[in-house]
């Protein structure tokens, strides 16, 4: 259920209604109130300060001038946004318009016009000039003022904000959080170890591949999360072993082997229905339990940066920064087992996690291999293999580094003609070789 509604929660905050909806709803309310306290029999004109004081023909023109205003105000932020949009799919690629579209200031920031223009609608609608009859809503008046006054200084925020957003450094910086945050939620300090013991692999029945029976997916797209609580729950209730074929980040197909159970008799429609609930999936990856999917929006990054259309080494490398830092807080982080057991150290669950090899690979593979021409790309890329190779506490960590700086290496005798540029990466090269050596 948490995973679900982990997916829901990032949908609305990834939408631009669900914020300015709720502002919405608050100036209803806040035009109801403020209406409630002018029809009081009590007079509040007189004891509050800087309170419209004016007839009711001041009143209209004063909540008519700033509904259009906020009108206006909003279609143009609107258009600045698209246009912020248009240019962050051109120049970062279209799956960092994600990280645009959950931007709460934006949100904010449309939303601020919106419920003003209708705060003004609900409050003008009350003003009465008739001599009999008159009303005029003082307090509603003054409050719409004050909504004028914050919605100035929301635009003048949004400027500014608009401006820096589509910044490269801040875009890069803003992933890299994100990484960070993913890496924080799904690898724990004290989670478990990674790799097999002895004592899982032995837990695992030897007629596991024969006797085990699939079960199908019955949709298709990219797997967003799976409800690990739910599957243990299941695993336990129905005396099951589940191996998971597919983790989070990854595409199925509908009618593709989606987890294999044993005893494969116990294998229903029932249970079918069950395990697919499990699992969320939708038409685009999510942050919510893939941590490649920020790796693979760096990556993205620095690919378009390399580009010769683009040709922008800089951003590259600021993007390779980042990918090192995440790495190195990665490998100070314990990776979960595959191997989950229940209460009673019964395994119950087979799910393959991403290893730390897996990560290095994500990262720096289509780096190096579309900016083997590039010296400066290359050689902050050995420098940040030896930056990582520091924070690294296995045999298996620091095998996957030297993989990549050889990998590099050997592509920059055929990328690089100048040999100087080659001495450098040499110098770099061997610096890695001498901090894997010395681990």
């Amino acid at each position: 259920m948490k995973t679900k509604l982990g997916k829901i929660w990032e949908s609305l905050h990834t939408s631009f209604w669900f914020v300015p909806s709720l502002m919405v709803l608050g100036a209803i309310f806040l035009a109801f109130a403020t209406l409630t306290l002018d029809h009081q029999e009590y007079d509040l004109v007189g004891t509050l300060p800087l309170t419209y004081t004016r007839g009711p023909d001041g009143a209209r023109e004063i909540l008519s001038t700033v509904s259009g205003s906020m009108v206006s105000v909003a279609t143009t932020a609107f258009s600045i946004v698209i246009v912020a949009l248009q240019l962050a799919s051109g120049q970062f690629g279209p799956r960092l318009l994600r990280n645009f579209m959950r931007d709460t200031g934006n949100q904010i920031v449309l939303g601020t016009f919106i419920s003003t223009f209708i705060y003004c609608l609900l409050v003008l609608r009350t003003i009465n000039s008739q001599d009999n009859e008159e009303f005029v809503p003082h307090i509603s008046v003054t409050c719409s003022i004050v909504l004028a006054a914050i919605g100035v200084a929301v635009l003048i925020y949004f400027l500014h904000h608009a401006a820096t957003s589509i910044q490269a450094q801040h875009v890069i910086a803003q992933v890299g959080e994100d990484l960070d945050q993913t890496i924080d939620r799904l690898f724990p300090k004290k989670l478990g170890q990674s790799g097999s013991t002895d004592r899982e692999i032995m837990a695992i029945p030897g007629d596991f591949e024969r006797e085990a029976e699939s079960i199908k997916s019955t949709v298709g797209g990219y797997i967003q999360g799976v409800d690990d609580e739910e599957l243990m729950k299941l695993a336990m209730e129905n005396d099951l072993l589940v191996r998971l074929n597919y983790r989070p980040g990854d595409f199925i197909v509908k009618g593709s082997d989606l987890v294999a159970v044993l005893p494969g008799k116990r294998a229903n429609k029932k249970l079918a229905e069950k395990i697919n609930g499990i699992f969320v999936v939708g038409n685009q990856r999510t942050p919510q339990q893939d941590v490649e999917f920020s790796v693979n929006q760096l990556v993205e990054i620095a690919v378009r940066a390399l580009s010769p259309g683009i040709n922008d080494p800089f951003t590259a490398i600021q993007c390779v920064d980042q990918l090192s830092a995440a790495l190195c807080y990665l490998a100070q982080r314990n990776i979960p087992s595959s191997y989950r057991y229940d209460d009673n150290k019964n395994l119950r669950v087979i799910a393959e996690s991403v290893s730390f090899a897996d990560m290095v690979d994500a990262a720096f593979n289509q780096v190096r291999q579309y900016g083997q021409s590039s010296v400066g790309v290359t050689i902050r890329l050995l420098e940040a293999i030896s930056r990582i190779s520091e924070c690294t506490h296995s045999k298996e960590q620091r095998a996957a580094l030297l993989r990549q700086a050889q990998m590099i290496e050997r592509g920059s005798h055929e990328a690089v003609s100048e040999e100087l540029d080659k001495k450098d990466i040499q110098e770099r090269y061997f610096a890695v070789l001498k901090v894997l050596k010395a681990q």
